[in-house]
């Protein structure tokens, strides 16, 4: 639940007579990293099921105020495209709380298409700033599919709604086919396991220079054809790394074994996806994989979504040296890029009013 009893999940509690009155909302939320999906075959009775962690930065910030019709201010300095996608979600969401508007501005943002979910993150916080302002109820499970994001991974919603290392339950797979069902005949995956990190666990984030991660029409094309020639023997090794390993390193806090199971569930699912990127890890991150996996300040090292964004477990006394690391990888492969450092977030995103 967010500040001033605005339901983040969708329960509805009263607010404050002074709270009524108000017409700002402040939405904050922030990256996540996803490690992969449980299962991509047709021959298991569910589909995806992401496995992935909200961090506490970068971060996204947007605030709404009630107004009529929409209007989008970007203070963050980003293209045109950025700013009519915030529109685009605005609209969507004014007509799904059935109001007249909003007038929105983005102060801080996300990088897009590198792998850290800024779609998911975008549209989420638009609609809950949107409904907010508007003393509407806050429940961006139920609304996701209408604004188009949960189709395949519930970890963005889930990480929205609670952040934490997140591990969801995937779609039937009768249902979902190699194609999503038209809205309204699905829902957002519902979390499985969840469990918080400790505070003083870092992820360094390697952003290399490199084409963005595949999105829209695109990512939808590739996943179709993973998912068509998916073999199910890697979804059984998967399964086995993630509930014997993954899941009892983060119930017991155990960083670096916790790391190494990332980085098997990370290659495993790169040989899904081998014909589709060109490789276990898409160019030229399986050069900054392998180089940052060498370190030792780093316990696991792997590609988030569809790259290019590269993440390293290490601990906050060895943020300096992992920092450092991070730039030697990049220089190896031949590319420019930026080296960041962040905390797992092990709370929703907040709303402010």
């Amino acid at each position: 639940m967010g500040p001033s009893g605005v339901p983040v999940s969708g329960v509805e509690t009263p607010l404050p007579a002074a709270t009524l009155s108000r017409r700002m909302a402040t939405v904050r939320t922030a990256a996540r990293l996803h490690f992969g999906f449980g299962n991509l075959s047709l021959a298991h009775a569910r589909l995806y099921g992401g496995v992935g962690v909200t961090l506490d930065a970068p971060r996204l910030v947007v605030e709404a105020d009630r107004a009529a019709p929409v209007t989008v201010t970007d203070e963050t300095g980003a293209s045109e495209s950025f700013r009519s996608t915030v529109e685009s979600y605005a609209e969507r969401a004014a007509d799904l709380l059935d109001v007249d508007g909003a007038a929105l501005t983005v102060h801080e943002r996300l990088p897009r298409h590198v792998g850290l979910g800024s779609g998911t993150q975008l549209a989420l916080a638009v609609y809950a700033a949107t409904a907010a302002a508007h003393d509407r109820p806050v429940d961006v499970r139920e609304a996701a599919p209408a604004l188009g994001r949960g189709g395949r991974s519930g970890i963005g919603v889930a990480g929205f709604e609670s952040g934490g290392f997140l591990v969801d339950g995937g779609h039937p797979t009768s249902q979902f086919t190699t194609d999503r069902p038209a809205d309204g005949e699905w829902t957002v995956p519902p979390v499985i396991a969840r469990h918080e990190l400790p505070e003083d666990w870092r992820f360094v984030l390697v952003l290399p220079d490199a084409e963005p991660g595949r999105n829209g029409d695109n990512e939808d094309a590739s996943m179709r054809a993973v998912v068509e020639s998916a073999d199910p023997a890697l979804a059984d090794e998967i399964s086995a790394v993630l509930t014997r390993r993954v899941l009892p390193a983060a119930a017991l806090g155990r960083r670096q074994e916790f790391g190494a199971a990332l980085a098997e569930i990370g290659r495993l699912n790169g040989a899904w996806y081998t014909d589709a990127q060109g490789g276990v890890f898409r160019p030229p991150v399986g050069r900054i994989v392998d180089e940052l996996g060498t370190h030792p300040a780093i316990d696991g090292v792997g590609q988030s979504s569809w790259g290019p964004t590269v993440y390293g477990l290490t601990h906050i006394d060895a943020v300096e040296s992992a920092r450092a690391a991070g730039r030697d990888a990049l220089a190896v492969a031949g590319v420019d890029g930026d080296v960041l450092v962040a905390g797992p977030r092990n709370s929703g995103a907040t709303i402010e009013r």
